[in-house]
């Protein structure tokens, strides 16, 4: 089975239109979304649409969380506070109910893949995975993790593997996964990647091959940063689509 995995498209209707066109010819069987739909973005309510009809399962995220009522993100700076309470007031009914819902993980079972959108070691703190010493402390837990566990939330592509004690960092390239170690896949944004390639990131994996891919695809950037700037959100928002960082 090939899975199509995705996160952090923050409300960038272009960024996930083209990694949907993408997909067409990747033979995805199943999509699952590992959180942050909304946020950033001027098409919250689009993107929420094409989200909620696209994936099996869509996994909480921490801008999802604020939105929703469901976190305090007093302490978040005020830009981003700000794009939080534009989109609280500009989702739609049934996309609130949708952001309410959502797990902070979901477990396939039969596949032995963990979802979640940070750190899998306190679900609702969304602490972040971008080196080796955060996915460290993820050994404690080795019994909970899945074969592999794909993540969001860093907006950048990282791979990390675990054994009991150890944690290796490995390029963030194809790769087969070896049937004696654990691995945590930080799998990019689709809507703000954050790793110097502006480019909508979006991966695959192939649970029967055991191979998990990474995608990048070009999409209309300007008229992205256009409808950042008509949601009077902060320019800098925009600016951030075009440097990829």
């Amino acid at each position: 089975m090939r899975l199509g995995i995705f996160s952090d498209t923050h409300a960038n209707l272009e960024a996930l239109s083209a990694v949907l066109e993408a997909y067409r010819s990747e033979k995805i069987d199943v999509f699952y979304c590992l959180g942050d739909t909304v946020g950033y973005g001027g098409s919250p309510n689009e993107c929420a649409d094409l989200v909620r009809e696209l994936a099996k399962v869509t996994i909480l995220g921490n801008h999802d969380a604020a939105v929703s009522g469901r976190m305090d993100y007093s302490y978040y700076y005020e830009a981003a506070r700000h794009a939080l309470d534009v989109h609280a007031a500009m989702i739609s009914g049934e996309n609130m109910e949708w952001l309410k819902q959502l797990p902070y993980q979901h477990r396939l079972e039969e596949d032995n893949v963990l979802l979640c959108h940070g750190s899998p070691v306190r679900l609702e703190e969304f602490e972040y995975i971008f080196a080796p010493e955060q996915a460290r402390d993820c050994l404690p837990i080795w019994e909970k993790l899945g074969h592999i566990t794909l993540i969001g939330h860093s907006h950048l592509c990282k791979v990390f593997a675990l054994s009991r004690t150890s944690v290796e960092e490995l390029p963030s390239t194809d790769f087969v996964l070896e049937p004696d170690r654990k691995y945590i896949v930080s799998v990019g944004s689709v809507g703000q990647p954050r790793d110097f390639d502006n480019r909508a990131s979006f991966t695959v994996y192939d649970t029967e091959a055991k191979r998990f891919e990474f995608k990048r695809i070009e999409y209309d950037i300007e008229l992205a940063a256009e409808k950042v700037l008509r949601a009077r959100l902060n320019p800098h928002f925009a600016h951030r689509l075009v440097s990829g960082q």
